[in-house]
């Protein structure tokens, strides 16, 4: 674990050792799914302070709730309309939204992808995120390692993101399988899989209360669950409390990915038993620099080698470690987190 951080560093270095002449005159976008997740909330501040340290005019937008797409395409018009030199998005509807960003980038505008890939990956200029699927993978690897020979009986609720399925949700949800030893079926479809252990998949937006109710209709299929997969750690959060009210809150194991300080907190407080920690503010500024390297001389960023995005790195926090997944601990976590 300590290895993929090392290198995103070292990628880091690689990138922000550049001098900039400065961003004067230069605007940029950031448009995320909401305001109110902590996670972009994050990211807005990241960006906003490389912005203002490099001279940069930023203007941010976002959807009224994850997966307010037309808030999105109607921001991206805006940011040309405006003559942006770059977007940063991390879009609510991953293929959708892909005309809209071919539009702005016809109109020599940079478009990075933080944290949502979209499909085709190729569609922005770069993405800048978590390796998705990794952190899927070692909650999956964490939850089986955990459970141990009950793993093969388990009975598992997978909380997504959306029916959309944009394609941070599916990485996920397809790298904890993998990781749990779940055979897939197309890993770019969520919910095709035919493993007895799957109770079922249902959406959450992203949110507390849309992980309570998924949570409540997954257990009116199977109040026997015992094994939850959340998207995110709201989500993971209202799962918690679906399960509190039926006072089985202390015997089902709940994964998560985002790494938040409420949600290393809540690992500390045995509501979530390990989350994969990623980095948005690490995201974001990189996003910036990338956009005043272009405005200064049109320099593109660089995908990280063997992989077809700038991975930002990951790292899975947990105070109950398992044989065979590298975990940092929750200490170590509240230095590294965010919210």
């Amino acid at each position: 674990m300590k290895k993929l951080l090392l290198s995103s560093a070292v990628a880091l270095a690689s990138m922000t050792g550049v001098a900039f002449a400065g961003g004067h005159g230069v605007s940029a976008c950031l448009i995320t799914k909401t305001d109110t997740n902590p996670f972009f909330v994050k990211m807005r501040e990241g960006a906003t302070a490389k912005a203002e340290e490099l001279g940069i005019t930023l203007n941010t937008y976002a959807g009224k709730i994850d997966g307010d797409h037309e808030t999105q395409v109607a921001a991206i018009e805006t940011c040309i309309a405006n003559g942006a030199k770059g977007i940063l998005l991390t879009a609510s509807d991953t293929s959708s939204i892909v005309p809209a960003v071919q539009q702005a980038r016809d109109a020599g505008i940079l478009v990075i992808a933080l944290d949502t890939p979209l499909d085709p990956i190729d569609a922005a200029d770069m993405t800048f995120a978590t390796d998705n699927f990794l952190a899927g993978e070692l909650i999956g690897k964490w939850a089986k390692a955990t459970l141990g020979d009950d793993a093969e009986n388990a009975k598992i609720a997978m909380l997504d993101l959306a029916v959309s399925q944009p394609t941070v949700g599916v990485l996920r949800d397809q790298g904890f399988l993998q990781g749990f030893g779940i055979d897939l079926a197309d890993p770019n479809v969520n919910g095709d899989e035919d493993d007895p252990r799957i109770v079922g998949n249902d959406v959450t937006q992203g949110n507390e209360e849309g992980g309570r109710r998924a949570m409540e209709n997954l257990l009116a299929k199977d109040p026997m669950i015992n094994v939850v997969y959340t998207i995110n750690e709201p989500a993971a959060a209202g799962a918690y409390e679906a399960l509190k009210s039926i006072g089985r809150e202390n015997d089902v194991l709940i994964v998560s990915v985002d790494g938040g300080c409420p949600g290393v907190q809540n690992i500390k407080d045995g509501v979530i038993g390990a989350t994969s920690q990623q980095y948005p503010l690490l995201m974001a500024s990189l996003g910036i620099e990338a956009i005043a390297k272009w405005a200064e001389d049109g320099t593109k960023p660089q995908a990280t080698e063997g992989k077809d995005f700038f991975d930002t790195g990951v790292a899975l926090v947990t105070d109950q470690s398992a044989e065979g997944v590298d975990s940092i601990d929750t200490e170590e976590g509240m230095n590294l987190c965010w919210g």
